[in-house]
């Protein structure tokens, strides 16, 4: 997927999808450079029935796209773990927020865990210290403590710019 880009400017919420915890990023590009305006990590409580963190996920997503207006989504392909309980989970979650970008009208693309490591360290095979790592020289994170939820959802959208033709 190709944007058209209004004075070279995008603003993307990049997402590391979860329903425990969320990583939520909103990574913008302008001129060339990646700024991070925001980034969180999303949790809900296991207390909650698991409907109720479904919505609760929907309402901050939606909070986050009225508030920031981004020209797109980019979202983490869901990998297959060997908790399938889990990854059914974490799919249901990934379909709510794919419904809130659809409704808001903003384009989604999806990476692999594999294409992320690629487009952040260069290597495939790289682990989760290796690309926290180049995140945080690739882009300045603010002076607070970030949880591995939000690295890698920045790393999903320094992912996206990656994939954009500038």
């Amino acid at each position: 997927m190709k944007l058209e880009i209004e004075n070279l400017k995008l603003r993307v919420l990049a997402i590391d999808p979860g329903y425990e915890k969320l990583g939520l990023a909103i990574v913008e590009k302008n001129k060339g450079k990646e700024v991070l305006l925001y980034s969180d990590c999303f949790t809900t409580s296991a207390k909650e029935n698991f409907e109720k963190r479904l919505f609760m996920i929907g309402q901050e997503v939606r909070g986050l796209i009225k508030k920031w207006e981004p020209q797109a989504m980019a979202i983490e392909k869901l990998y297959m773990e060997t908790n399938q309980k889990t990854a059914m989970r974490v799919s249901e979650a990934r379909g709510v927020l794919l419904y809130e970008a659809v409704s808001a009208n903003i384009p989604v693309t999806e990476f692999t865990p594999l294409q992320i490591k690629i487009a952040i360290t260069s290597y495939g095979r790289a682990d989760k210290k290796q690309v926290t790592d180049m995140v945080k020289k690739l882009i300045v994170f603010p002076d607070k403590k970030t949880a591995d939820d939000e690295f890698d959802a920045v790393a999903v959208g320094l992912t996206f710019f990656a994939h954009q033709r500038y």
